[in-house]
């Protein structure tokens, strides 16, 4: 038995597991990410995936209130918003390999139990979920594209839809070599005012409720908003069975991107260098990404741009938007305001009120009927009032309606998805997707071609006439309209050449009034800001 343990499974491929515990939102995410950024500095191939233990079969049909941001990958994965976090963060793509959910686990099991593949045995959550697990969690190890693959275990230890992951990662604990696999548990020691201290007894409980599930962990890093003393590392060492250089503190910081610095002081990487007895091939320095803070952390100018959506209300519907004004307003040395409108709160009598001291609009993405009308204001205001616009998805809709009843003059222009019998249906339901019944991974979704017009704006923003971006939409410009629009002013400026379908739209006599049916914020990242939102923001600035 030993012999087939370390010969026949011993992976070549390091496995970092990181769990959460005592409450959730502590940030594994960024603390996965920030890790994976120390070890890619220090010259390690890295990857993270997310293990979430929802029942969904991806984030594509749930509610932006329930879940937040659904975020899309080149090759069409419908993914928990995490991922936007380790692409900003690390600078390479993820895929359909990133993000496994319960759903999908379930699904794959009894698809393979429908086929007999189990050879009329009885499937059981161990070892056949488990087994299913532990395979998806190998997938990206085992292309021998990464040194590293970091899981983040969604949810918190102690959850009963976590046990089965916490299972897996027992069971590969066992079956793997010592040095190729580790686990990092993220907890809080909170600070008590009454008291004048900070408490370790939640700590100390997590992790005895996860060594109760069979799995020790190898690091404790601990969310804190006092700095540890030595004597706290000490009792943490002690009570949880972890080395003292491996409590790792995680103090509160002003931004998610002073987390890698953080990590680096506190020596993160080079503990867990250590534990997976891998080499310490250069020192990280960092220097482009603490150029990118210094300018963030210093801005010359301050802008206000005005987010008009649905999901206001929880700012994290438009992570990747928000986090990609970040990438801009650094690149542009200026502070990004970014004020929160409700497209419900918007009316024809108070939208110039509203939106007259902004520096720019964006027209967020978003589905159904609700705000719609507030949307169409919104772009109505900017395009008659010369400010910078940029719409997005759903805002590219809108701006198309908006041009179609005021300057077109197709008063009953809509949408065929706000209302069915328009008999000016400017936007309609894709061909294909006239069949589809079934909503989830239905739209058309990941990386898409598009061609940009030699005379346009776009084309001189991107520095190329062949550009991909990523998708997630069912309903497009009906090209029936097109000579229409054309011939009124406006500018198709995109276009993908396979399908004929619309990409983006301009207003050539605008400052800058650039709509796109994609979603560009999916892949700005610190390096490498997207072009369209830099040019945004420079355009704001000289509303200023």
């Amino acid at each position: 038995m030993y012999f087939w343990r370390n010969l026949n499974v011993m992976s070549k491929t390091k496995y970092i597991f990181v769990t959460g515990g005592v409450t959730s939102s502590l940030g594994k995410g960024i603390i996965s990410a920030s890790l994976a950024k120390l070890l890619q500095e220090r010259g390690y191939r890295v990857t993270i995936q997310k293990l979430d233990p929802y029942i969904n079969i991806d984030p594509g049909t749930l509610n932006p209130y329930e879940h937040g941001e659904c975020f899309v990958t080149d090759d069409g994965a419908e993914t928990d918003l995490d991922l936007g976090h380790y692409e900003r963060f690390l600078n390479i793509p993820t895929s359909q390999a990133n993000n496994v959910t319960t759903g999908r686990i379930y699904q794959a099991v009894i698809n393979k139990e429908r086929k007999g593949e189990f050879l009329g045995k009885t499937v059981q959550v161990i070892p056949h979920i488990t087994d299913e697990i532990k395979h998806r969690i190998q997938i990206l190890g085992k292309t021998g594209e990464f040194d590293i693959v970091i899981t983040e275990i969604g949810g918190t230890v102690g959850d009963i839809e976590s046990l089965p992951y916490v299972e897996a990662v027992r069971q590969l604990k066992w079956e793997l070599d010592s040095k190729d696999i580790m686990v990092i548990h993220l907890t809080l020691v909170p600070y008590l005012a009454a008291a004048g201290e900070l408490k370790t007894k939640p700590t100390q409980h997590s992790v005895k409720m996860l060594m109760q599930s069979g799995v020790a962990p190898d690091v404790l890093v601990c969310r804190t908003e006092r700095h540890l003393n030595e004597n706290i590392r000490k009792k943490l060492a002690l009570f949880c069975n972890v080395e003292t250089n491996s409590i790792i503190e995680s103090i509160d910081a002003e931004t998610i991107y002073d987390v890698p610095n953080l990590m680096l002081d506190e020596k993160l990487d080079k503990v867990v260098l250590d534990k997976l007895n891998l080499e310490t091939k250069t020192e990280p320095k960092l220097e482009k990404w603490n150029d990118f803070l210094y300018k963030f952390k210093n801005p010359k100018h301050h802008i206000t741009i005005g987010l008009i959506g649905k999901y206001v209300e929880l700012h994290d519907a438009y992570k990747s938007i928000s986090e990609a004004l970040i990438h801009a307003g650094a690149t542009n040395e200026t502070k990004v305001h970014i004020q929160w409108i409700h497209s419900e709160s918007l009316t024809e009598k108070n939208t110039s009120e509203k939106l007259k001291n902004l520096n720019g609009i964006i027209v967020a993405p978003g589905f159904g009927g609700r705000g719609i009308e507030g949307k169409i204001d919104a772009v109505r205001f900017a395009r008659e009032n010369n400010i910078p616009f940029l719409g997005i998805c759903l805002g590219m809709q809108m701006a198309v309606i908006e041009f179609a009843r005021n300057v077109l003059h197709l008063k009953d222009a809509n949408s065929v998805e706000m209302d069915l019998n328009t008999t000016n249906p400017v936007i309609n339901l894709m061909e294909e997707q006239k069949k589809i019944t079934e909503k989830g991974g239905t739209m058309r979704l990941g990386a898409w071609d598009c061609t940009l017009e030699k005379n346009s704006k776009s084309l001189a923003i991107y520095g190329k006439q062949e550009i991909s971006e990523r998708h997630r939409h069912r309903y497009e410009f009906n090209n029936k309209y097109v000579a229409d629009f054309v011939k009124a002013g406006m500018l198709i400026a995109g276009e993908n050449k396979k399908t004929d379908l619309v990409e983006i739209i301009e207003l050539p006599n605008h400052p800058w009034f650039v709509a796109v049916q994609f979603h560009p914020e999916y892949k700005s990242t610190v390096l490498n800001p997207h072009p369209l939102f830099v040019d945004f923001i420079k355009a704001g600035l000289d509303m200023v």
